[in-house]
């Protein structure tokens, strides 16, 4: 049976795939592309293959799938990265970032008193080296006005200590030293203070010298000079 010249036959050659892919972009998509070339009264139409009969894309077709493929995935991410930037940014905005604040400064000084902390999170000052006027602090957090404006109710509770008269208050680590820093004793003896009994470098006794209270120290006794009530420090206590 011959071939009339008005119809022309498509001769199609296709094999059976499977989906692939390559270093760079997939190898069997749906879509192909195909070169025509006319051949007197007959079209062929062949696939383009590799040498290893396998089929590619050329990336730098700008109609190829695995162009746009890539092009998502780049945008995919630039979208991802602003949005964690974003994110990032309302945290910040809506619950702050955490600074030191006076509250937070809390440590405890080598004499085991409650001591404040500088910014370098390494110095841990006295309580009444806090707001006296000499830099203690690199970063001179305690000389910082607002803290230091209004005296002592500014100052973190644990830096004061509030004695018998409530108009009088000591700092923290003036507590138990031995000395009436109060005025009436309220710092070295009574509940408020919580003292421990007098050291071994002390005479424990009822002084009648101001400036202490329950304990005088040893190196006043035998002095020939009454410090306590009952005169032990002069008969009693063995002078150094």
């Amino acid at each position: 049976m011959s071939v009339s010249p008005a119809v022309r036959t498509l001769a199609v050659r296709q094999e059976p795939k499977t989906m692939k892919f390559n270093g760079t972009c997939p190898e069997n998509i749906s879509t192909r592309s195909f070169d025509v070339t006319p051949i007197g009264s007959i079209i062929s139409v062949k696939s383009n293959k590799s040498k290893r009969g396998k089929y590619r894309w050329d990336c730098r077709q700008r109609d190829s799938p695995c162009c746009f493929s890539r092009q998502y995935y780049l945008a995919s991410v630039v979208v991802i990265l602003i949005l964690g930037v974003t994110v990032a940014a309302l945290t910040c905005v809506v619950f702050g970032i955490r600074k030191n604040t006076p509250a937070s400064r809390f440590c405890i000084t080598a004499s085991n008193h409650s001591g404040f902390l500088c910014d370098n999170s390494v110095t841990c000052l006295q309580p009444s080296q806090v707001c006296h006027r000499i830099k203690d602090c690199l970063d001179i957090v305690n000389k910082e006005p607002a803290m230091c404006s209004d005296l002592p109710h500014n100052l973190p509770s644990y830096l004061v200590f509030r004695c018998g008269n409530p108009s009088s208050w000591i700092y923290m680590d003036q507590v138990c030293n031995g000395l009436n820093n109060c005025g009436d004793c309220s710092d070295e003896s009574g509940l408020l203070s919580n003292c421990p009994p007098c050291g071994p470098q002390y005479w424990s006794c009822t002084s009648i010298v101001s400036q202490y209270c329950n304990c005088i120290p040893k190196q006043l006794c035998g002095d020939n000079i009454q410090h306590c009530v009952d005169w032990s420090d002069e008969y009693i206590c063995p002078a150094d």
